[in-house]
C-alpha cells in the first residue's frame, strides 16, 4: 500500500513538472497577448523616462533659483551690514559733533565773553603794532578835554529842545488820530548815545523810542526767537506780533481755524464778537491777510500821523519839519530859517510783554545788516536796560570814572578813521557793547580817572581779540550775571548767547574791510588825537616810547 502511494505521487509530480504552460521550452512560442503586454510596458518605460527628465530639469531649474536667491540674500546682507556700518560712523560722528558742541557752549558760559582782570587774558596785539606809539595820560586828557568835554553842554541843550517838540507833536498826534480804529500811541523815551553822554560826532542825533498799542478790544501777543520754536540763524534777535483780541485764549478758537459750516455756530463767539475780516486787519496794520503787524505798514501810518500832526501844529514855530530819510520811518530834520538844522528820531516801538524789551520796527542799517525775509519779523531793542544798566554801575564807580571817557575817545577814532578810509563793519554799538562786558568784568576802582590810558587799551585789546575770533556777544542775550536790580526778562538771560560778529562769517569783504580799517586806526591814532589838541610831546625813556603796542 505505501508503495502504490508512492508511485501515484511520483506519476503526478512528473506530470505537473513536464506540463508545457509551467516551464515553457526555449524555443517555444509565446503568445499574442503578451507580445502586447510588453510594448505597453515599453511605452510606459518611456514615459516614465521622460518624466524622469522633466523632473530633472524642474530640479535644475530650482536649483539654480535658489542658489540666484541666496546670492541676492547676501549681497542684501552685505549691503545691510554696510549700512549698519556707515550709520554708526554718522552717529558717532554726530554723537562727536554734539560733545563738540555741548563742551563749546559750556565754555562760553563759564567764560561769558572772558575778560579777565589780568593782561595775560586779553588779546595781545599783533607782531605788526610793536613799536606804535600810544598816546600817554597827559595827551589823552589835553584831547579829552579840548575836543570832547566841551560837547555836553550843547548835548543836554539839544536833548531839551528836541524832548519839548516831541512832546508836542505827539499829543498833537493823539488828537488827529480816531481813538477807536487807530493805534494809541504812549510817550516817547529818550535812548542811545546821546541820553547816555557818550555822543561826541556831530551831528548830534537825538534818538527817541514811542511805544504804541492797538485799540480796543485788540492787543498784541508777540513770539521771539528764544520761547522755544526754531527759528533760523539769520532770524537770531528777532520775533514776531500777532494782533488778537483781547479776549481771545492764547491757542485761539476752534472756529478761527476751521469752517463750521452755514447751520453751525460757535457757542464762544457769537456773531457780534467775531474776529474782524481781513480788510479791517490790515487798518490794524497787519501783513496781507494775516493778523502779524507789518513793520512797512507801520512806517508808512506813523509817517503819515506825523504828517497830520504837524500840519496842525506847523503855525507854533517858526521852524521846518521835514522826513531826512525815506527808509525810516521817523527820522525828521528841523530846518531853521537861518539854515541851521536839528535831526532826530521818533521810532514806533512796541513793548514786549511787561519789560522795558521792546520791538523796533526799523533798526539803524550798518554794513552788517541783512535784510529781513519778511516785514512781519520786528528787531528787539535793549537800549533801555542799557541805559539803566550804565546808570547802576555808575554808581558804584569812582568820581570821575573814565568809562564813558574810553568810549568817547574810541568812537571819536574810529569815527575820524572812517571818513578817511571809509566805513566800515565796525559800529558804536559794538564798541559800546565791549565797554559793558568790561565794565562787568573789571573792579570798580579800575575805573578811576587815571586809569585811562590802561583801559583804552583793554578796550582795543579786547576788540581785537573779537574780531580775531569773529565773535562778540550781546551784553544782555544769555548773560546770566546781570544784576538783579534791573529786573531784566529771564527768558533773555537763558537764551543763547547771541554773536554780533556772526555776519563777518558769510561776509568776507566786510570782515577784511573792517580788521584793515582797526589795524589802520590803531596806526594812526596818536596822529588823530594830535591833530585834534594842542600837541604835548610823548614821555620817552631812552629813546623809547613809554606806552607802546
Amino acid at each position: 500500500m505505501p508503495v502504490g502511494i508512492f508511485r501515484v505521487s511520483l506519476l503526478v509530480l512528473t506530470a505537473i513538472i513536464n506540463h508545457p504552460l509551467l516551464f515553457p521550452k526555449e524555443n517555444g512560442t509565446v503568445p499574442e497577448d503578451s507580445q502586447g503586454t510588453i510594448q505597453k510596458m515599453k511605452e510606459r518605460e518611456e514615459t516614465l523616462r521622460l518624466e524622469q527628465l522633466r523632473l530633472e530639469q524642474e530640479i535644475a531649474e530650482q536649483e539654480a533659483i535658489q542658489v540666484a536667491l541666496e546670492k541676492a540674500a547676501k549681497v542684501v546682507e552685505e549691503s545691510e551690514e554696510e549700512k549698519v556700518r556707515w550709520d554708526m560712523w554718522t552717529a558717532l560722528s554726530m554723537v562727536i559733533f554734539l560733545l563738540i558742541e555741548l563742551w563749546r557752549q559750556d565754555f562760553q558760559e563759564g567764560i561769558w565773553q572772558d575778560t579777565g582782570g589780568e593782561e595775560d587774558d586779553m588779546a595781545v596785539l599783533g607782531k605788526v603794532f610793536k613799536g606804535v606809539a600810544f598816546p600817554d595820560k597827559a595827551v589823552l586828557a589835553s584831547f579829552y578835554e579840548k575836543r570832547i568835554l566841551g560837547t555836553t553842554g550843547d548835548m543836554a541843550r539839544m536833548r531839551e529842545m528836541v524832548e519839548g517838540f516831541a512832546d508836542d507833536l505827539l499829543e498833537a498826534l493823539r488828537s488827529v488820530c480816531n481813538r477807536d480804529t487807530d493805534m494809541e500811541v504812549e510817550d516817547c523815551m529818550g535812548v542811545g548815545s546821546m541820553y547816555e553822554n557818550w555822543r561826541v560826532r556831530k551831528p548830534f542825533v537825538c534818538d527817541l523810542i514811542v511805544p504804541f498799542a492797538p485799540p480796543e478790544p485788540y492787543c498784541f501777543r508777540s513770539q521771539i526767537w528764544c520761547s522755544g520754536d526754531s527759528f533760523p540763524p539769520d532770524e537770531q534777535g528777532y520775533g514776531t506780533i500777532k494782533v488778537c483780541r483781547a479776549d481771545e485764549a492764547v491757542t485761539g478758537c476752534i472756529c478761527d481755524k476751521t469752517k463750521l459750516g452755514e447751520d453751525m455756530l460757535c457757542l464762544l463767539h457769537s456773531q457780534a464778537n467775531t474776529t474782524r475780516p481781513s480788510s479791517e486787519m490790515e487798518d490794524l496794520l497787519c501783513f496781507k491777510t494775516t493778523q502779524y503787524l507789518d513793520a512797512d505798514q507801520v512806517m508808512k501810518w506813523f509817517q503819515i500821523a506825523v504828517t497830520k500832526a504837524w500840519n496842525r501844529i506847523s503855525h507854533k514855530y517858526e521852524f521846518d519839519l521835514s522826513f531826512s530819510l525815506l527808509d525810516s520811518p521817523g527820522a525828521l530834520k528841523i530846518k531853521f530859517r537861518s539854515g541851521k538844522s536839528i535831526a532826530f528820531n521818533l521810532t514806533p516801538v512796541v513793548q514786549y510783554e511787561n519789560s522795558d524789551v521792546y520791538f523796533i520796527s526799523h533798526f539803524p542799517r550798518s554794513s552788517l545788516a541783512a535784510d529781513l525775509p519778511s516785514s512781519t519779523h520786528w528787531f528787539l531793542t535793549f537800549a533801555v536796560y542799557e541805559r539803566r544798566f550804565i546808570q547802576l554801575v555808575s554808581k558804584t564807580l569812582p568820581a570821575n570814572a573814565c568809562h564813558v571817557s574810553c568810549l568817547q575817545i574810541l568812537s571819536f577814532i574810529h569815527g575820524k578813521q572812517c571818513s578817511l578810509t571809509g566805513p566800515s563793519g565796525l559800529t558804536n554799538y559794538h564798541l559800546k557793547t565791549v565797554m559793558l562786558h568790561l565794565l562787568q568784568a573789571r573792579p570798580s576802582q579800575d575805573w578811576a580817572p587815571e586809569k585811562l590810558e590802561a583801559r583804552l587799551q583793554d578796550m582795543l585789546k579786547f576788540l581785537e581779540k573779537c574780531l580775531h575770533e569773529k565773535k562778540l556777544y550781546h551784553f544782555f542775550i544769555g548773560n546770566r550775571k546781570v544784576p538783579a536790580e534791573l529786573s531784566f526778562p529771564i527768558i533773555f538771560q537763558s537764551a543763547e548767547p547771541l554773536n554780533l560778529f556772526r555776519p563777518f562769517v558769510l561776509q568776507r569783504d566786510v570782515y577784511r574791510k573792517t580788521v584793515d580799517t582797526f589795524h589802520e586806526m590803531l596806526r594812526n591814532m596818536t596822529t588823530l588825537i594830535n591833530e585834534y589838541t594842542v600837541h604835548i610831546p610823548l614821555v620817552q625813556t631812552n629813546g623809547i616810547h613809554k606806552e607802546s603796542f
